[in-house]
């Protein structure tokens, strides 16, 4: 499976093509925008949140409620582009006429210098309009393509915030149901419902200061199969695409496994998960420190997968920049930003996780229909459980 968004944020919509789903599996909008409606919600959103509302529309691959097997393409209409559209419209200018909003003073922590710098652009709203975080909605409608064929193999996952600036919530011994119940119903989508409120605290002072913060987000991936992924090359180690999909995430600086840093103060026999066997359940660890992998690949534990999101960059206190036009220092231009974005981005990597695991799974297993998948899948749980 691969796919490719486009779209600009202020632009007239996002496109995501995907190709490579198994043919006869069940999709519906609201699949879809089940996952788009969780992306927009979260304390601590700013105003852009109110204005679009993201819903999808299917125009290719699914017929009577089933996928085909051809692309699919999923589009998000902008619905604030009628206010945008002098400004972002493809059509030239009119003659004297002036580009509108320009943006010459890039702000520190996002892409606007590089990306200028990189592609000759003197206007850098060329760059920020599609590196923009507004792009990872693209992304939330690819996986949740993936969680639905993920549910048809009785793979759960979940996404929830750990720890927003300094309150970290403590690890819940629960299931990933029980976990996802939790999370919805929290509105910073922790499981820990003790620091909620400290947490809101924090997200509200950094407001008032015009500042923002950041966090921690962890993913759960329970029913995956032992052996996904591959120790023969570098590039099939599943952890590894894991940690890049989540490290492209808009303002992840981090990711890690199980118990991840930790590691470097612990010893080997604090470390590694010793292995158990029973005629049930086949072979199991007794511990899940090392996150569900071994060797790149997984070892039946659950995935267990943190990343790490800095402070959104865009300040109501903007801090310095440079004009790259008159190379004046001048505090950065401000755009309408969010002071906290950890809850959503803990939708966010649950869905890009949720992309990696489906698409091992479909890389690894005969997946031209849905039936097939599922055959070949519980076939292999069935050899290595008395393997």
């Amino acid at each position: 499976m691969r796919y490719l968004t486009a779209g600009e944020s202020h632009g007239k919509q996002l496109t995501t093509i995907i190709e490579g789903v198994p043919a006869q599996l069940p999709l519906e909008k609201e699949d879809v925008n089940e996952s788009l409606i969780r992306r927009q919600g979260g304390y601590g959103r700013g105003r852009r949140m109110k204005i679009e509302k993201d819903l999808v529309s299917i125009n290719s691959g699914v017929r009577h409620g089933y996928t085909l097997g051809s692309p699919l393409t999923l589009v998000i209409t902008n619905d604030d582009y009628k206010n945008w559209e002098d400004i972002m419209g493809e059509e030239p200018l009119e003659e004297n006429d002036t580009i509108r909003r320009q943006v010459t003073k890039p702000r520190p922590g996002h892409a606007d210098l590089n990306g200028a710098l990189k592609y000759n652009h003197r206007d850098m709203r060329n760059v920020l309009e599609r590196s923009s975080a507004r792009e990872t909605a693209a992304r939330v409608a690819a996986g949740s393509i993936a969680k639905k064929l993920l549910k048809e193999l009785d793979i759960s996952i979940v996404g929830y915030v750990k720890r927003i600036y300094d309150v970290e919530a403590e690890d819940q011994p629960i299931s990933v149901g029980q976990k996802i119940e939790l999370s919805n119903a929290s509105p910073v989508r922790t499981v820990d419902r003790s620091k909620e409120e400290a947490m809101m605290k924090a997200i509200d002072q950094a407001k008032e200061d015009g500042d923002s913060i950041g966090g921690v987000v962890e993913v759960t991936v329970e029913g995956v199969p032992a052996g996904l992924g591959s120790y023969v090359h570098f590039d099939r180690k599943l952890d590894a695409k894991i940690a890049s999909s989540v490290i492209s995430i808009n303002a992840f600086k981090g990711v890690e496994f199980g118990v991840g840093f930790q590691a470097a103060q612990m010893r080997g026999s604090e470390t590694h998960d010793e292995i158990d066997y029973d005629e049930t359940n086949g072979y199991f660890r007794r511990t899940n420190r090392l996150g569900g992998f071994e060797g790149g690949m997984t070892t039946g534990m659950p995935i267990v997968v943190k990343g790490v999101m800095k402070p959104i960059p865009t300040l109501y206190k903007p801090l310095e920049s440079v004009d790259i036009n008159t190379k004046d220092t001048f505090k950065a231009s401000v755009e309408r930003s969010d002071s906290c974005a950890v809850p959503a981005a803990a939708v966010v990597m649950e869905h890009v996780v949720a992309w990696e695991v489906a698409q091992a799974i479909v890389d690894q297993f005969p997946s031209d229909y849905l039936g097939q998948l599922k055959q070949a899948i519980n076939d292999y749980r069935e050899r290595i459980r008395t393997f």
